[in-house]
């Protein structure tokens, strides 16, 4: 196996078997935390990104638009199977998200690079939890519809990573932290207590990842002679132009750096809920 740091990210990136990817990104990251593998010689030959047709996505799940997705439920086990296949979707998707995030950007500095490797390291640590929980309810990775509104995003972004690390883990990532605990309840109530405690371990874990998506986007926001609030609500306005759902995880989103004046103008309705 190459020793190139990006060529390794890229072949974890590239991969369409599950369970290759899960391997592959597992091995770089442990590599990389023992010193065998070194991001900092690899910066001066960055490489040639891969494209968005070279993403890395399985033949299944089948890809449909939202309204397609089978309806989710809390009811009956197959209402949950689907409810956990579809968080299933979104950390598969995570891996892939921060392994692009890796691959596309050149000129980061070398923690950016070593952080991003870590999340993706540990989306794929929450997508195997959240197979093992939906193995035990009968089902697998791909067998239920999925969309990919997670990516769609990807690839808008794909030209700058300021409105990547402001777009994906400050606003479609960060939504995780809204959602969550709605989502934990009703697993609790319906017996699911099992499935509730792994999105503890996700939660947690989430604030971080959003947090790096923070950190990063005030570091380019700085080098650019931008205002990280200003900035954020114009990229905002830019894509989301009907407004981003509420409510708001006021105390999740400060713990992953929002600043009091974002959470203000969340909570006062800037970004008021899509109709």
């Amino acid at each position: 196996m190459t020793s190139d740091f990006f060529a390794q990210v890229r072949q974890c990136f590239a991969s369409t078997d599950v369970d290759e990817k899960l391997g592959l990104t597992h091995h770089l990251a442990a590599q990389v935390r023992q010193n065998k593998v070194y991001i900092k010689q690899s910066l001066v030959h960055f490489g040639e990104v891969l494209t968005s047709q070279s993403n890395g996505f399985p033949d299944k799940p089948a890809l449909v638009s939202a309204v397609q997705v089978p309806k989710r439920g809390f009811g009956t086990e197959e209402g949950r199977a689907i409810m956990i296949h579809a968080i299933a979707h979104i950390e598969f998707n995570a891996i892939n998200l921060a392994l692009d995030a890796v691959q596309r950007f050149a000129g980061m500095p070398e923690a950016y690079y070593a952080d991003w490797l870590r999340v993706a390291d540990e989306e794929a640590y929450h997508f195997e939890l959240i197979r093992a929980h939906l193995r035990f309810l009968g089902a697998d990775y791909g067998d239920y519809p999925a969309h990919q509104g997670l990516w769609d995003m990807a690839e808008k972004t794909a030209h700058s990573v300021l409105e990547r690390m402001a777009l994906v883990p400050r606003v479609l990532e960060a939504r995780g932290l809204d959602v969550t605990p709605g989502i934990q309840d009703k697993l609790r109530q319906a017996g699911d207590k099992h499935a509730a405690t792994i999105l503890d371990i996700i939660f947690a874990d989430e604030v971080g990842h959003v947090e790096v998506g923070t950190r990063w986007f005030h570091h380019l926001c700085k080098q650019e002679g931008k205002k990280p609030d200003e900035t954020f609500f114009a990229l905002i306005k830019k894509h989301f132009p009907k407004g981003i759902y509420g409510p708001y995880n006021v105390e999740a989103r400060a713990a992953a750096g929002f600043s009091d004046n974002e959470i203000e103008l969340l909570l006062k309705g800037k970004l008021k809920k899509q109709t």
